[in-house]
């Protein structure tokens, strides 16, 4: 052992840790792989692009072929063509991540407006809840150093950001980078340095609205490659979230990487991050950081209300804020040299939860037992020993709209754009039109669940025959799933029912440094509108 670089080596067990390996060791359940694996601890990192369409990577079939980097990622290690965010909007998908959990579980949907999503704008109120455990909670117990570099998007509210959620460190913003604002009625959003401010949007960290022009994305590389040549003596194992939004409207790209792409600004911006990508991995391979287990996706499908000028689904129906696959499902890469086997595809259904019970798993954390966790250990799918079956469980807010099992997907609800947004040109499904599924109202048809066969028809253009011998069988076996899964369920309380704009960025911790701090007004709580 003579001469070897500590990080080379995984950290040592800690005497608890070795006795979850011991009982690892004993239990009939275990692979050989996942023992093997549990006695090397590995870094992880997960890069969560920000409205990221399934159609948007060469190696997803996209024609222009301008992600090289990730694409390289892709033979490099293994793409998952049908994996899936928690929801089909950025907070609840990025709540359910950390925490294994459905939205309607962990608490992050509303009431407010029946079947309809919410997030968390400036003005929210609510945010993670601390009985919430999170994924980098669980890391910190073994001994995890724990970085969150981009959009939190949790709550903005001190009680709510990162450090208190189980991350040592944070470079970023808690909302999405909308603006710019006077500052009077509005304040501009706040990137932070862990608990306090450095500045705003537009006016420290600018965004050119006008060009598209912002060096943003760089300095989250930049902090990213500066995290990871930290570790590079420390013999604890580390945790990167990775999480740059300027793939979100209003996009942005840094001067070298503008009017680069045929595809717009849009496109600009996807090149940007996926030179980032590439600085990420080269980092990891430089200095031999290579014991990381790296998963790449995004946070929900393209926003098609960006009519063009944004992100690309593909062949899938519909896109962001939709229960149907252009919302739900996401380009996934998962990477890790000498575990996971180059240049494979898996058939493994799997979510973003499953990250949470994954990485716990390889930790040696054991997943809490007084909660459902919605999650599974893809192990078994990265090594490509085999796949797990498993339903997935489709929410528009309060409202379970659609369940997948097996190959089978089953809309029981159907609802695309209210009739209200669509007068005002806003449109999530944009030329869609299958009938009895692409709905601007609300349609109960859990009676008569539209079906769709997924391994044959993924872009549910085709739904079957409703009579025959096989869509029988299917509706049989989708109800009985839903009824295991709603007896079960408990609700968490919602953390999205309510707004109060005296709670927006007004004077957030470090605004007095900085003299940036802002006069709020008067506390005005209200039932937050929620129109998708």
């Amino acid at each position: 052992m003579a001469g070897l670089s500590p990080r080379r080596l995984p950290p040592p067990l800690t005497l608890w840790m070795w006795a979850v390996l011991l009982v690892s060791l004993l239990t009939p359940g275990a692979t050989l792989t996942e023992k093997r694996l549990l006695d090397q601890r590995p870094n992880f990192i997960i890069m969560l692009m920000d409205d990221m369409g399934y159609g948007d990577l060469g190696s997803m079939g996209e024609p222009n072929r301008e992600t090289s980097n990730i694409d390289s990622m892709a033979q490099e290690g293994m793409l998952f063509p049908e994996f899936y965010t928690g929801a089909a909007i950025c907070s609840p998908s990025r709540a359910a991540m950390l925490t294994g959990r459905l939205p309607i579980r962990n608490g992050f949907y509303s009431t407010n407006n029946f079947g309809h999503n919410a997030y968390t704008p400036q003005e929210i109120v609510g945010g993670i809840s601390d009985s919430e455990v999170l994924l980098p909670e669980l890391l910190s117990k073994a001994g995890y150093t724990n970085a969150l570099i981009g959009k939190w998007h949790l709550g903005h509210r001190p009680q709510y950001q990162p450090l208190d959620h189980g991350f040592h460190s944070w470079f970023g913003s808690p909302n999405c980078h909308f603006g710019p604002y006077d500052d009077k009625s509005t304040p501009n959003i706040p990137v932070y340095r862990d608990r306090n401010m450095m500045g705003r949007y537009y006016e420290d960290f600018h965004i050119n609205i006008t060009s598209g022009e912002s060096n943003y994305t760089r300095l989250l590389a930049d902090e990213a490659v500066a995290f990871l040549e930290a570790q590079v003596n420390s013999i604890r194992p580390f945790f990167l979230l990775w999480t740059p939004d300027a793939s979100h409207a209003p996009h942005y790209a840094s001067r070298p990487f503008l009017g680069r792409s045929r595809r717009g600004l849009y496109g600009d911006a996807v090149m940007e991050l996926d030179h980032s990508v590439g600085r990420i991995l080269d980092t990891l391979k430089r200095t031999n950081l290579t014991n990381t287990l790296v998963f790449f996706s995004s946070d929900n499908g393209a926003a098609l209300v960006d009519a063009g000028y944004g992100g690309d689904n593909g062949r899938l129906l519909c896109g962001k804020q939709t229960t149907f696959e252009g919302g739900f499902r996401v380009p996934t890469i998962a990477w890790w040299p000498g575990v996971v086997p180059p240049g494979q595809v898996s058939q493994q259904v799997g979510t973003q939860m499953d990250l949470f019970t994954t990485f716990a798993e390889l930790a040696g954390q054991a997943i809490p037992g007084d909660r459902i966790v919605d999650g599974i250990n893809l192990v078994s799918a990265l090594t490509n020993e085999n796949t797990t079956e498993r339903s997935v469980f489709f929410y528009r807010g309060d409202l379970l709209m659609a369940t997948r099992v097996g190959r089978y997907k089953a809309h029981t609800w159907t609802f695309t754009t209210p009739v209200e947004e669509l007068k005002k040109g806003i449109d999530h499904c944009p030329g869609a039109c299958v009938a009895n599924l692409t709905t601007s109202v609300q349609i109960n048809r859990t009676l008569t669940p539209v079906v769709i066969d997924l391994a044959r028809d993924p872009g549910e253009t085709y739904p079957l025959k409703m009579g025959t011998a096989e869509y029988t069988r299917v509706v049989s076996e989708v109800w009985k799933v839903m009824d295991e899964h709603l007896h079960d369920m408990v609700e968490g309380r919602p953390a999205l029912d309510w707004c109060d704009d005296a709670v927006m960025n007004w004077s957030p911790p470090g605004c007095e440094a900085l003299h940036e701090c802002l006069r709020a007004p008067a506390s005005d709580p209200y039932k937050c509108d929620w129109p998708h």
